[in-house]
C-alpha cells in the first residue's frame, strides 16, 4: 500500500510539473524554447525521474510527433493580430507593415507583405520575419480567395523579408524567387540574421524558422515568370539601393510595380554601412526609365502610392542631402557640421530622430573618404 502510495504521490507531481509548465514556461525554457514543446519535454524529465526510460517514452514520441506536425504545418498557434491586408487594385492587396524598427510589439512586421491574385494562384512578395507572420498572412489570403498559394519572391536578404520562407516551403509553395546576390548573401549570413531578429523581436517566434535559400530559383538583372493563362510578371534587380541587391516586381497586366526596398514612401529611407546612396540614386534612375509613370506602386515600406510620390519621398530626398553636404564640404567643413544639415522639412517622417543625422555621415563619407 505504501508503494502504491509513494507512486501516485511521484505521478502527481509529474502532472503538477507539466501544468506549471504549461502556465509559467520560462521556468522550464530559455527564450529560444518554444513553450510548449517545453512544458511536454519538462514532463518527459519528470516522468524519467519516476520511472525511467519506459515511463518516458510516451511523452518523448508525443514530443516527436508534436514537431513533425509543426513541421509539415508550417506553424501551429494563433493568427497575430496584424494590419489587415488592403486593396490596391483588382486582385491586388498589400498589409502595409509597421514603419518603425523591428521589436516585439509589431512581430517584426516592418516592411510590406503584399500579394496577387491571378488566374492560377496566389504570388506572394516577401515571405515575413517569422513563421507565425507568414501563417497569419497566409490566413488572410484564404479569406479573400481559395486559390492557392504558387508563388514566392523576396525583395532582399533581410530578415523581414526572408525568415519567414520555410513556412511557405513547408504548405507546399515550390516557386520560390530572390536575386542571385541577396540569396548568397542571406544563406551566408543566415545564423546572424536569425538571432539578430529572434533577439529583437522574439525567440518564440523566430526559431522555428529554417534556412530553405537553397530551394530559392535565382536570378540576375531580370526574370519572367509565366503564370499561366496568358499572365506573366517580372522580377527586377535594378542594382544596389537599400541594401546590396533588391528585387522589384512588375505586372504587366495590372500595371503594379512592387518596388521593394528600392522606393520608400512615408518613413525615412534608411542607409546601413554597406549602402550607397549614389550607387541607390542611379538604380533608381533605371527603375524610372523601366516602369511605366501611371503605375500604381507599393512601396517596401509605407503606404501604396504613385511613381511621382515614391520619387518625391526617396531620389529627391538623397539628391537634396547630397547636394547639401557637398555645400558643407566646398566651404571646408567637417562631418560634425555635414551631420547637422537642415532636414526639418522631413522631421515627420517615421525614424527621422534615427536616420536623419546617419544618413547625412553616410553621405558625407561617401564624397570624402572621412575624416581622419
Amino acid at each position: 500500500m505504501k508503494k502504491i502510495i509513494k507512486t501516485t504521490i511521484k505521478t502527481t507531481l509529474g502532472i503538477a510539473s507539466l501544468s506549471l509548465a504549461l502556465a509559467t514556461p520560462n521556468i522550464y525554457a530559455s527564450g529560444s524554447e518554444d513553450p510548449y514543446i517545453a512544458g511536454f519535454e519538462a514532463w518527459a524529465a519528470s516522468m524519467k525521474k519516476i520511472g525511467g526510460e519506459s515511463a518516458a517514452h510516451g511523452p518523448e514520441q508525443y514530443i516527436k510527433d508534436v514537431k513533425a506536425a509543426m513541421k509539415k504545418a508550417g506553424y501551429i498557434g494563433a493568427e497575430l493580430p496584424m494590419p489587415q491586408a488592403t486593396q490596391v487594385t483588382e486582385g491586388v492587396y498589400t498589409i502595409v507593415g509597421s514603419q518603425i524598427w523591428h521589436n516585439p510589439s509589431n512581430f517584426g512586421l516592418n516592411n510590406n507583405i503584399s500579394f496577387v491574385i491571378f488566374k492560377n494562384g496566389v504570388f506572394v512578395f516577401n515571405a515575413g520575419a517569422n513563421p507565425a507572420i507568414a501563417y497569419s498572412v497566409h490566413q488572410q489570403i484564404k479569406r479573400i480567395t481559395d486559390k492557392p498559394v504558387k508563388w514566392l519572391a523576396v525583395e532582399n536578404n533581410q530578415g523581414h523579408a526572408y525568415l519567414g520562407a520555410s513556412y511557405w516551403v513547408d504548405v507546399g509553395v515550390k516557386n520560390l524567387y530572390s536575386s542571385e546576390l541577396a540569396n548568397a548573401q542571406f544563406e551566408e549570413a543566415y545564423d546572424f540574421i536569425k538571432e539578430d531578429w529572434a533577439t529583437k523581436v522574439s525567440h518564440v517566434l523566430t526559431d522555428p524558422a529554417r534556412d530553405v535559400s537553397s530551394q530559392f530559383t535565382t536570378f540576375k538583372g531580370k526574370k519572367v515568370i509565366d503564370l499561366g493563362g496568358g499572365e506573366t510578371l517580372e522580377l527586377l534587380d535594378f542594382g544596389p539601393g537599400h541594401t546590396p541587391a533588391s528585387t522589384s516586381v512588375y505586372i504587366p497586366s495590372k500595371k503594379v510595380f512592387l518596388s521593394g526596398d528600392l522606393a520608400f514612401n512615408e518613413r525615412m529611407p534608411v542607409m546601413f554601412n554597406y549602402t550607397n546612396s549614389f550607387d541607390w540614386m542611379k538604380s533608381f534612375e533605371a527603375m524610372m526609365k523601366t516602369i511605366p509613370q501611371d503605375s500604381f506602386v507599393i512601396p517596401g515600406h509605407g503606404t501604396p502610392t504613385d511613381m511621382a510620390t515614391i520619387k518625391k519621398q526617396t531620389y529627391d530626398y538623397f539628391r537634396y542631402v547630397q547636394k547639401e553636404v557637398q555645400k558643407v564640404i566646398d566651404a571646408g567643413g567637417k562631418q560634425e557640421q555635414a551631420e547637422m544639415v537642415d532636414q526639418s522639412m522631413y522631421q515627420d517622417r517615421p525614424v527621422f530622430e534615427q536616420a536623419a543625422r546617419n544618413n547625412a555621415r553616410r553621405i558625407y563619407i561617401e564624397l570624402t573618404g572621412g575624416d581622419f
